[in-house]
């Protein structure tokens, strides 16, 4: 499995998200949720997933 990096707003850092997992935006658009594993924010990279 992949790990997917991804920038938490709180900590403002680049961080690996998480409990990745692949979803899609309702207007179609493929993204990334998960959370940040230092502050438990959530956390999305908007693009294709590489999950």
């Amino acid at each position: 499995m992949a790990t997917v990096n991804g920038y938490c707003v709180k900590c403002k850092d680049h961080r690996d998200i998480k409990d990745a997992q692949a979803i899609t935006m309702k207007n179609g658009r493929p993204a990334t949720k998960g959370t940040c594993p230092v502050c438990g924010t959530g956390m999305y990279k908007i693009g294709k997933s590489a999950v």
